[in-house]
């Protein structure tokens, strides 16, 4: 069986994303009234692209392309600060993602915190979180960071071994990774967060171990062990590269064995969190958030919006270039509108999969019915042995947790699972991983 079919970060997938007429940002301008919502800025630009990575992103851009690209994003603040100041928002979180969000110079960096801070309402407490790569973690750029006001900087290490990075098509070595650690953890954020990735070809899971030792020894808020996905255009699938799906499983519960017997709780399959942290309950089925840039999906009640997925490098550099010359950015042509069948699947897949999982009471409460009624994979799951019921929670036993991946996407619709199917279809690839009947279990 192989447990590794799709990782669900969110739902539904942009792959199910299609064309939306007389959608506008005005007409659901009222999902972002009052405090409490999140901003999203995406940074699309990368030093080079890894050979694992799906994501959109453009490798190896230089300043007049940054420059270029933060003129739309700052039109585009304009326009929707315009559309929504009769609701007058005010964010409590802003993430700002990427492609490498710190591969700008430093005045550029500078001017995207200038232009969401001039457009937006931040909320004196608001969480402020970006993403940087060894390679962009200098002194200079963090002490930047410093004066943002950033609460959380989370780093994309993946291995300290140099053959693994080399594997992955890292621009940076292990001793580059130890330096910008620990400079890292020298600025006193409130949190820092590394990632690494287990199941790289001719990994074991000593090695595995061998970068987590080393790891922990910097003491990091979090730790996030991902599964390495091999998906359509990257890298690593030109290259034949097909990850063994037991070897990563081994080495997943290497790391998960060895990083709670040294002081971190799991709160999913891939986040490992310090003891001592509080987890605070998060609803975030419903929550609304607005991104700027191109290739950042906004959540706004029922629609989920954002440019067209691209992978390939000359496919996101048309979408940017649609993106720098687009006039309107409160017309919205591409997304989904959700049913309350998906909104309850989105609901179900963003409680269940998160420790403490899915609060039952609150389920009723929101849609007036029984998630275990509507939902039969859920008593099959108990009976199973893959979910157990703690208290009001449902929530994924520890065998339940290591199988979220194979789980997860069986909550998919069949509307969602044929959408996405048709966009592998069209775009070179039959991607079979869409998998949601249970009796394969």
């Amino acid at each position: 069986m192989n447990r590794y079919l799709q990782y669900m970060y969110s739902y539904p997938h942009k792959t199910a994303y299609r064309s939306l007429e007389d959608v506008s940002l005005a007409g659901y301008a009222h999902y972002l009234a009052g405090g409490g919502h999140g901003l999203y800025l995406h940074i699309p630009f990368c030093e080079a692209k890894c050979g694992y990575c799906n994501l959109f992103s453009v490798a190896g851009q230089k300043r007049a392309a940054v420059d270029a690209y933060l003129d739309a994003v700052e039109r585009q603040s304009r326009q929707y600060a315009a559309v929504l100041s009769s609701v007058a928002p005010s964010f409590s979180r802003l993430v700002i993602g990427g492609g490498t969000p710190l591969y700008p110079e430093q005045e550029q960096v500078r001017r995207m915190f200038a232009i969401v801070q001039s457009c937006f309402s931040l909320e004196p407490e608001r969480e402020v979180v970006i993403e940087t790569a060894p390679n962009q973690t200098t002194a200079e750029m963090l002490a930047v960071l410093k004066e943002a006001g950033v609460t959380r900087v989370s780093m994309g290490i993946q291995s300290f071994s140099d053959r693994e990075l080399s594997v992955l098509g890292r621009r940076h070595d292990s001793r580059r990774a130890r330096e910008a650690l620990a400079l890292l953890g020298s600025f006193g954020f409130p949190c820092i967060n590394v990632d690494f990735i287990y199941g790289i070809p001719g990994q074991k899971p000593a090695h595995l171990l061998t970068s987590l030792q080393e790891a922990v020894s910097y003491m990091p808020d979090e730790i996030f062990l991902y599964p390495l996905y091999v998906k359509h255009g990257a890298g690593l699938e030109r290259a034949g590269v097909v990850p063994d799906a037991e070897e990563a499983f081994s080495c997943y519960q290497a790391g998960r064995r060895f990083l709670l017997e040294t002081g971190y709780r799991q709160d999913s399959m891939r986040r490992f969190v310090r003891r001592g942290s509080v987890r605070v309950f998060s609803e975030c089925g419903f929550d609304s958030s607005l991104a700027l840039g191109c290739g950042g999906r906004s959540y706004l009640g029922n629609l989920h919006f954002c440019s067209p997925y691209a992978v390939p490098g000359q496919q996101c550099l048309a979408r940017l270039a649609e993106f720098e010359a687009l006039a309107d950015h409160t017309r919205i042509t591409h997304g989904f509108l959700l049913s309350e069948e998906e909104q309850k699947r989105r609901y179900l897949i963003r409680h269940l999969l998160i420790r403490p999982g899915l609060d039952l009471k609150r389920y009723r409460a929101v849609f007036g019915t029984e998630a275990v009624d509507e939902f039969a994979l859920l008593r099959q799951w108990e009976q199973q042995g893959y979910v157990e019921r703690q208290d009001r929670y449902l929530t994924l036993t520890e065998d339940g947790l290591a199988l979220s991946d194979y789980l997860g996407p069986m909550l998919i619709s069949d509307e969602v699972a044929g959408a996405m199917r048709e966009w592998e279809v069209r775009h070179g690839r039959a991607d079979d991983s869409v998998q949601r009947d249970s009796q394969k279990l």
